[in-house]
């Protein structure tokens, strides 16, 4: 394998119970199987001679490479321009199983000319781990991991191909307006694959195109952005399981914030944090049964809810609770970043915002989707309960801080709005409970706040209590009206991370030398989800034209596709784990509330009654 591509020089597909990335050069370098969670088969990403790689590519000579989907699906197409012709690959993952249980397909086309080409499957099993055994028969190659819990892979092709060292090869040439196809799935042996009928890719590629054009054409905004919000609304599709309902912060791990650094997580996993921010984002935009299926997993979660066990930051995608972080020791990481962690032991840490966004979302979706159950105002008063007794404790904050707990300003906040929408779902529904004790703590936190966390120095609310720093989830408090845009005291606040945070459209999450931070000397990259948070700000302050030319620079640090990844490096490269649903879901909600501001039309009931 040539040196590492960049993150953002690939392209993602998936069928709704894992993803692959592809990049530019032909090669899928990434792969967990056969769910988001699972261990890789492909990694070359992490490390680009042990990982594992599929990689189908001229033979040789130099060529120009692009990339783009087929719009209004997760079809992804590479080119490969030379000055012997074009070949086109198409890669998908059939969305809706095709009496088989999962499959990559990838179809090779020659558009111009002619072109010698070479394919390469080296599959690597349990994180590269694991061996395997190769078996060749007519049509097809059976790779077959040497630890039995592992499925096995089939590849077939329309060519002919053969094994070298553990591995399927095939050298081939094929001319204008010819093809071949490769189609890498799981090995059962229950039944016979539909893959082995000679209409099943053009089938399988008819059926992917119509299956994804009809979900995208449920998407109700037509605003100006509208390319954009489609396509950030199939990415959140993507990295939605179809048995779960649940969301994966990101399909990847390990994924470095910085090159060369520590800050390497694993993300295959799904906050409760980020479900305020999916619900409202997935409703804005029509679609309700996803929303649905989410909170039905949400829903699961508060039912084990005790108080001496307080819900978890993140579960895996079948709500089970168990983590735990670990390094993989014999890979190198993305351009030397090591450790590669699997695992995020920062599920079990205590961060009291949570409880806010988890509120939040359940106040939303009751409104506006469903109103929710007796059963469930049960779960929902024992937290509630649980928040009056615990919220002036110190926590690792929204930014899972491991370089000591804080009493951080966004924990105190999100705290407040837990109970304040309780109140008011109480109040909708006449369900019992002790609602004048909530407001009265919802009274007693917002004192707090501004007693304890303005600092006359700075004049503006800082971090936590004693801090001169500055956090830009403080943001979040103005979107969630804890902060009202005419409060000479936020605006204090907001143009002081203006200076200390910003650098022209780009936000740090907080300044790395001053503030509460997970306790790495890593250099900080600009995180992206913030920049939307300070564009939609900028809106709510009145600031419209600023806010459009903050939001569409933004827009043109996505990669070519669209797709984000968690941070922006010093070169605008992107870093950390990709794609990113945050990222994602900022470019949604932010989009949406400015054109519903730049074309003069009110907000719609959602929002009112988010008090937005």
């Amino acid at each position: 394998m040539e040196p590492y591509l960049p993150i953002e020089n690939h392209g993602v597909i998936g069928d709704l119970v894992t993803v692959a990335l592809a990049g530019t050069n032909g090669s899928i370098d990434f792969m967990c199987f056969p769910a988001f969670d699972s261990p890789t088969i492909f990694a070359a990403l992490l490390d680009s001679e042990r990982g594992g790689y599929f990689k189908i590519a001229p033979a040789s000579g130099e060529f120009t490479p692009c990339q783009h989907y087929i719009p209004d699906t997760t079809i992804l197409l590479t080119r490969f321009l030379h000055e012997r012709g074009i070949v086109e690959i198409s890669d998908f993952m059939p969305a809706e199983p095709l009496g088989h249980r999962q499959a990559v397909v990838r179809r090779v086309k020659v558009i111009r000319g002619e072109m010698p080409m070479r394919m390469v499957c080296a599959p690597r099993f349990n994180y590269a781990r694991c061996g395997h055994t190769v078996q060749k028969r007519q049509g097809e190659i059976l790779f077959i991991p040497d630890e039995k819990q592992f499925p096995a892979l089939r590849l077939r092709s329309s060519l002919l191909m053969e094994v070298v060292n553990g591995q399927a090869t095939a050298e081939f040439k094929i001319g204008r307006l010819e093809k071949a196809h490769f189609i890498l799935e799981e090995a059962g042996t229950d039944s016979e694959s539909p893959s082995k009928n000679p209409a099943y890719v053009s089938d399988a590629f008819r059926e992917t195109m119509n299956f994804w054009t009809a979900w995208a054409s449920h998407c109700t905004y037509q605003g100006r952005w509208r390319e954009m919000v489609r396509r950030s609304a199939m990415t959140l599709k993507l990295m939605t399981s179809r048995r779960h309902g649940s969301i994966v912060a990101a399909p990847t791990f390990a994924l470095p914030e910085s090159i060369g650094g520590k800050r390497n997580w694993d993300y295959r996993y799904t906050w409760v944090r980020d479900a305020s921010f999916t619900l409202y984002a997935l409703m804005r935009i029509g679609y309700a049964d996803e929303a649905r299926a989410f909170f039905n997993w949400i829903a699961k979660r508060c039912q084990e809810f005790e108080p001496g066990h307080p819900l978890q930051v993140m579960y895996r995608i079948d709500g089970c609770h168990e983590l735990p972080e670990m390094n993989l020791e014999h890979l190198e990481g993305y351009r030397q970043s090591r450790p590669v962690r699997i695992g995020n032991a920062a599920a079990n840490q205590l961060q009291l915002d949570i409880y806010g966004e988890l509120m939040d979302s359940v106040f939303v979706y009751d409104r506006h989707v469903e109103a929710i159950s007796y059963n469930f105002w049960k779960d929902i008063v024992r937290f509630s309960d649980w928040i009056c007794k615990h919220w002036a404790k110190a926590d690792n904050g929204i930014w899972e801080v491991r370089g000591g707990r804080k009493r951080f300003l966004h924990s105190r906040a999100m705290c407040w709005l837990a109970l304040e929408r309780a109140s008011k779902l109480a109040f909708y529904h006449f369900y019992p409970a002790p609602v004048e004790r909530w407001r009265g703590e919802c009274d007693v936190i917002f004192d707090n706040i501004y007693r304890k966390f303005w600092n006359k120095k700075t004049n503006a609310f800082v971090q936590y209590p004693g801090a001169d720093a500055f956090d830009a989830s403080a943001f979040l408090l103005l979107l969630v009206k804890f902060f009202n845009p005419g409060d000479r005291m936020w605006q204090s606040t907001f143009h002081a991370m203006q200076k200390d945070l910003l650098e022209d459209s780009l936000v740090y999450r907080y300044h790395p030398d001053k503030a509460a931070s997970d306790g790495l000397s890593d250099p900080e990259s600009t995180f992206t989800v913030c920049s939307f948070w300070y564009a939609q700000c900028l809106a709510r302050m009145g600031d419209l034209k600023q806010a459009q030319f903050i939001f569409e620079k933004m827009l043109g640090y996505a990669n070519r596709l669209g797709l984000y990844a968690e941070q922006l490096g010093p070169r605008g490269e992107h870093l950390g784990n990709f794609p990113l649903a945050l990222s994602h879901i900022g470019v949604i909600s932010t989009a949406w509330y400015l054109d519903q501001r730049l074309s003069n039309r009110g907000l719609d009931p959602i929002a009112r009654e988010r008090n937005l």
